[in-house]
């Protein structure tokens, strides 16, 4: 049974909130509960003593009242209880009963028939003095009842209505003074709620900054002892990412430009050996044909080591300047690998301005134009788009690279933009004649534009990848 509950308790907990709105739930639902509570406790001792106040002066008035009546009667006792009864009208007295010689003398609808059996009874059948609250004619009434010697009860009625009416009041200021307390709760809570979170959103800046390339970024020292743990904690972390980062790229630029010394001699020597072809036999031409490829190879991984070294770095600096989208894209798809690759470019797109560094964007091009040609079947395609409506301002353009190969899970989406992707699925599109560094460049030299790029399926329900970059752009019109 135990654990049903748990599991429904945990299901109707609102994960979606986050800090800033728990507290502020936490101390709004507190403040809440604090004014209700405080409402409740003062209600009710008001209450008690407004009735206690009551009571005790009904108690007093009415004892007066019985020893006049007693007064009145006692000398001769006459038939009917006239002259007590005019002295209470003379000190306005109106709501009373007298019990005198078995019958009653009052005024509806103060009469034994309002008077509750077991009050009369302790009145009249025991001689006890006794009090009860009941309703008369629809309102509460406080009763009070004296034994009056021989044989006489005197009871008389005080109405409740003014106390009624009081609490009434009283009830409507408290709840006034609820909603001012929980409205006051609130904004408390919510800065509270702002003072408690303001840390994790400067750790959280932070964070971002050091994600964004920028490793020197620290957080600022506090006296706050509970915050001093996450300062030193976060400040030391990020130390230690900047040097493992600096390490990593010093490792990458120097193993890169101490290779590329035997790798010019090894492409001088294929240059050599490729001018003395016709002299070699076949088999030394095939060798000669499987050396060249991989000093090509060989070359671009070094090239896209540099590259990669210099985006750790923080050593690239961008060329920008304002390029015609889809001029520029046919000439960076002119000098790539596959000049024939073709390129559709919509009606709205061929009048498409971006800012960008030639030179990068065009190797990003090429990466993928390389990728789909390895790895996609050998077929690209290039779609060039505009985002927008025909009635919306120009803001973004996509440039979209097709390809007719296996397509790409949806899983493993994002790895194959990791460095050295080579893994599961990954590894299906990296190959062994790449090292996993094209399609990374392509992201790096994407997002130092503002763009992005992702891979999708194709829209056409063929099977294939579609690599699209997304860049901000403008109407050359505009």
């Amino acid at each position: 049974m135990a654990g049903p509950i748990r599991r429904l308790i945990s299901r109707s907990r609102p994960r979606s909130l986050g800090l800033r709105r728990r507290i502020l739930l936490i101390i709004t639902l507190g403040s809440i509960g604090l004014s209700l509570f405080l409402a409740t406790t003062t209600f009710g001792l008001t209450r008690s003593n407004l009735v206690t106040e009551r009571d005790e002066a009904a108690i007093a008035s009415s004892g007066r009242n019985a020893r006049i009546v007693y007064g009145d009667l006692r000398p001769a006792f006459p038939t009917e209880p006239t002259a007590a009864r005019a002295s209470l009208e003379r000190n306005g007295v109106r709501r009373y009963m007298i019990w005198y010689q078995e019958r009653q003398y009052g005024t509806p609808p103060f009469t034994r028939d309002n008077i509750p059996p077991e009050l009369f009874e302790r009145v009249v059948t025991n001689g006890e003095s006794a009090r009860q609250i009941t309703n008369v004619a629809g309102e509460p009434n406080i009763v009070v009842g004296w034994a009056v010697p021989d044989d006489v009860a005197y009871f008389e009625f005080f109405a409740l209505d003014d106390v009624d009416s009081n609490l009434s009041n009283l009830r409507v200021a408290l709840a006034l003074a609820a909603l001012i307390t929980t409205g006051l709760g609130v904004l408390v809570g919510v800065f509270a709620a702002r003072r408690a979170v303001r840390p994790l959103g400067t750790a959280a800046q932070a964070a971002s900054a050091i994600a964004g390339g920028r490793l020197d970024t620290r957080l600022e020292g506090t006296d706050d002892p509970d915050l001093r743990v996450l300062t030193e904690s976060f400040n030391d972390m990020a130390e230690a990412l900047e040097q493992r980062v600096e390490r990593d790229a010093r490792f990458a630029s120097d193993v890169s430009h101490e290779l590329r010394s035997p790798l010019m001699t090894l492409a001088a020597s294929v240059e050599v050996m490729e001018a003395r072809r016709d002299d070699m036999p076949e088999r030394a031409q095939s060798a000669l044909d499987l050396l060249s490829s991989d000093v090509v190879r060989f070359s671009g991984l070094v090239e896209d080591l540099l590259e990669i070294s210099r985006f750790d770095a923080g050593a690239i600096r961008l060329n920008m300047e304002e390029l015609l989208a889809a001029e520029f894209v046919r000439q960076a798809v002119a000098v790539s690998s596959h000049p024939d690759t073709p390129v559709r470019v919509s009606e709205r797109a061929e009048t498409a301005l971006i800012r960008g560094d030639k030179r990068r964007l065009a190797r990003a091009i090429a990466n993928l134009i390389d990728n789909a040609r390895a790895y996609g079947g050998g077929s690209p395609e290039i779609t060039i788009e505009v985002n927008n409506l025909d009635d919306e301002p120009m803001s973004h353009l996509t440039i979209a690279v097709e390809d007719r190969g296996e397509g790409v899970a949806e899983s493993e989406r994002s790895l194959i933009f990791e460095r050295f992707a080579r893994g599961g699925g990954a590894g299906r599109r990296t190959g062994s004649e790449g090292a996993g560094l094209g399609l990374s460049l392509v992201d790096e030299h994407v997002r130092m534009h503002g763009g992005r790029v992702w891979v999708e399926d194709r829209l056409d329900g063929e099977s294939g990848a579609r690599f699209v970059i997304e860049l901000m752009a403008t109407d050359l019109d505009d």
